[in-house]
């Protein structure tokens, strides 16, 4: 009699990192090596955070943020990241800045009408600027009042590392799903994975299904965070340059790309762009798709 083989189902991992909702897909009919495999995954996601983020003195954006304006040496994982965020910096014009945080203090995108004040915002721009900041591989000195703020490339670098680290301790197709930014190792046995593009409209659950076999997808949008005041909506995409937010922007830009960075990138910078959004994606030859 011929041996019943059980078929492999998607197993789900489900856990918070990053002030975000996370979950690690596994296809496989194993359900111990998918629970290990979603602790790989969540692991690389916990690691991450620790090291970069800024509230706490676990790692070295804390440091750098602390130091007094001293300099403070990087490893080779943490200066790539900088040396990633200087580069896009010079190709965008100064409109991607990891610096900008520091805008935080004036605004906050609660959906409210509280615009803060032109004096507020020139107050913060003194402690704007990349180009203030000494970066000379491995030391980088922050001068005293600026702030660095790599959140704007973390949880996708998160989700490349995860989905690195499955690759490595396994072949079973996987998807990694950060706070919306994701990335699948490879399709399932039965074909591409079905991922929903987050909808504008608050009563509709999804905006449409992208079908994604080995890839990333990463998605920037104001559909949560903006202000809303005389009519006029402030997305909280802000231009570093001005310290305002960037004028008639998309609601939302969804990228498919090789890898999460990749993707996190190019939508983040067709959302500086505004109107230019989907002039600059067709000049990157950009997988997008683009809501108005």
């Amino acid at each position: 009699m011929a041996k019943t083989v059980k078929p492999a189902g998607v197993h789900k991992h489900r856990f918070t990192a990053m002030g975000t909702p996370c979950e690690v897909q596994v296809e496989t009919r194993d359900s111990r090596l998918a629970a290990e495999l979603g602790r790989i995954g969540e692991a690389e996601a916990r690691r991450i955070e620790e090291k970069y983020t800024r509230y706490k003195p676990t790692g070295v954006v804390w440091a750098i943020n602390n130091a007094g304006g001293k300099p403070v040496e990087l490893d080779e994982e943490a200066a790539g990241l900088i040396d990633y965020a200087a580069q896009v910096h010079a190709l965008s014009e100064g409109r991607f800045d990891v610096s900008s945080g520091v805008l935080r203090g004036a605004w906050t995108f609660d959906g409210s009408d509280r615009v803060p004040e032109p004096e507020q915002i020139a107050a913060l721009m003194p402690f704007v600027g990349w180009n203030k900041v000494s970066w000379e591989r491995p030391r980088l000195t922050l001068p005293l009042g600026m702030e660095l703020d790599l959140g704007g490339i973390c949880k996708e670098y998160a989700v490349d590392r995860a989905a690195m680290a499955i690759m490595a301790a396994s072949e079973c197709p996987a998807l990694i799903n950060f706070g919306g930014d994701l990335r699948t190792t490879r399709g399932k046995s039965g074909g591409p994975w079905a991922v929903a593009i987050e909808a504008l409209d608050p009563a509709k659950s999804a905006g449409g299904l992208l079908q994604i076999g080995e890839g990333a997808i990463a998605t920037s949008g104001d559909a949560k965070r903006f202000l809303l005041k005389a009519g006029k909506r402030y997305s909280h995409i802000l231009d570093p340059r001005t310290g305002w937010p960037v004028e008639n922007p998309p609601r939302s830009v969804t990228v498919a790309a090789r890898t999460c960075v990749q993707a996190g990138t190019l939508s983040t910078l067709a959302m500086l762009l505004g109107p230019e959004a989907e002039v600059f994606l067709k000049a990157e030859k950009a997988e997008a798709w683009v809501l108005w």
